[in-house]
């Protein structure tokens, strides 16, 4: 029982400075929020209900909505309550299970942007051997692989996290992160095999990161040679590269942050750094994808031509 931690309620201090705009920052990320969920719902529904979309390129991009949903409702819920509310607490269980959420998300984006520039390579690189490389059986495995690798990655480092002894319950965010916790252990808490694992988490990722870096260096250079490609690589590959741009930068300054970072910025920076890959790629990546690829485009401009009939 010694491992057992004294700490069973948490307190999020990020939210302090803005208290007093809570009401007009409660609106605005209500909206916000609403925003998220009609745009990221509204292309899973198309991609379901056309069977024209039923296509590795637009699964895989349901995939990635669905995962946005996924992870902003991990945050946003519970940061409008928190608006609302005089004290900012979460419980322990709800604390571990706030963090699984949002880093399992984090971490299957990227799992799913590897795919998707996997998908593209085969599609342009091989198009010969596309439909039997990339076959529904197999469609299906990279699905799988990429949501249950980072769902069973993070759900080590929080497993090992929950065998500390905490003695701090002062949490300096807006949410819960695995990291965080670890730093409220007790000074003789074994937290050795915690980094060795969350380094290991870190180099899985950003080995992902460079197969995709590779991955679009050899489609660009397979792309200058042909027209037709050129114009297949501009409507396919670039929303992918502006989603795994955005999601890299944000994500980056905060893991970096995180570790490394200095507590002097002030904490509306802080916040801001710490929510970024929870505000501009779940609103970006729909309206993007939306836009550019013609198939999606197409059906939204059918549906919006009827309504207005």
């Amino acid at each position: 029982m010694d491992n057992v931690s004294i700490v069973r309620i948490f307190t999020l201090s990020g939210i302090n400075e803005t208290m007093n705009y809570r009401f007009t920052i409660f609106s605005l990320t209500l909206l916000y929020y609403c925003l998220i969920l009609v745009f990221n719902i509204s292309l899973v529904t198309i991609i379901i209900q056309d069977e024209n979309l039923h296509e590795p390129m637009y699964i895989l991009l349901c995939s990635f909505c669905i995962n946005g949903l996924y992870g902003t409702t991990g945050f946003y819920p519970k940061f409008l309550l928190d608006l609302l509310s005089s004290s900012q607490e979460i419980s322990y269980e709800g604390c571990f299970l706030q963090a699984l959420i949002m880093y399992s998300s984090a971490s299957c984006d990227l799992s799913v942007l590897a795919v998707m520039a996997y998908d593209r390579y085969l599609a342009i690189c091989r198009p010969l051997h596309y439909h039997s490389l990339m076959s529904k059986r197999r469609l299906s495995q990279l699905v799988c692989f990429s949501w249950l690798t980072p769902f069973c990655i993070i759900s080590v480092n929080v497993l090992l996290t929950s065998r500390l002894k905490l003695c701090d319950w002062k949490i300096q965010k807006l949410f819960c992160v695995n990291w965080i916790i670890v730093k409220l252990a007790c000074p003789e808490a074994d937290t050795f095999s915690n980094s060795v694992v969350a380094y290991m988490t870190i180099f899985i990722y950003v080995f992902h990161g460079f197969f995709i870096i590779w991955t679009y260096m050899h489609l660009t250079r397979t792309c200058v040679r042909s027209k037709d490609d050129r114009v297949k690589f501009m409507q396919t590959c670039v929303p992918h590269l502006i989603s795994l741009i955005t999601f890299l930068v944000a994500i980056v300054f905060d893991v970096m942050y995180m570790r490394f970072g200095s507590t002097d910025l002030p904490q509306s920076l802080q916040n801001f750094i710490s929510i970024e890959f929870l505000l501009i790629p779940p609103l970006m990546n729909p309206l993007i994808y939306g836009f550019k690829l013609t198939k999606i485009r197409n059906r939204i401009l059918y549906f919006v031509h009827v309504g207005r009939k």
